[in-house]
């Protein structure tokens, strides 16, 4: 058992890691949406969903930073900024598929913003592999 962890630490941690971040962002989200925000009113629904994709991205750049990918030879600065950045393709699905959902299809946010976290983890770990914590040569 210990041996398939070490095989495949990277893509377990990068996981139970994601998982986390995911409860991060509806953690965030719901606590939004069900005090001082609306989910029908699409203006509010954004706004929710941007403050969750902050709160949620900062966890995530700290827990791959120290626990999915070894570490980069990149400046500290130089790193986060592509880690965010990067993740402004994933803000812009997301909100993309919450506006559709929600708004034009008026389907329950909850059940949008759930399906959307699958998607939104795949994209993230993709362009954090290939791209922000990629091992230079």
């Amino acid at each position: 058992m210990n041996n398939i962890y070490i095989k495949n630490k990277e893509i377990i941690n990068y996981l139970i890691f994601g998982i986390l971040t995911t409860v991060v962002s509806l953690a965030t989200y719901y606590a939004l949406v069900l005090t001082i925000l609306d989910a029908k009113n699409p203006i509010e629904l954004q706004i929710a969903n941007v403050i969750s994709w902050i709160t949620c991205v900062t966890f995530a750049y700290i827990t791959n930073k120290l626990y999915v990918f070894e570490k980069t030879n990149k400046p500290l600065i130089k790193e986060m900024i592509e880690f965010y950045t990067s993740r402004l393709l994933a803000l812009f699905i997301d909100m993309t598929i919450m506006f559709i959902g929600v708004t034009i299809l008026n389907i329950n946010d909850s059940i949008i913003k759930l399906l959307n976290q699958i998607i939104i983890i795949t994209v993230n770990y993709i362009i954090s592999k290939l791209f922000i914590f990629k091992k230079e040569k």
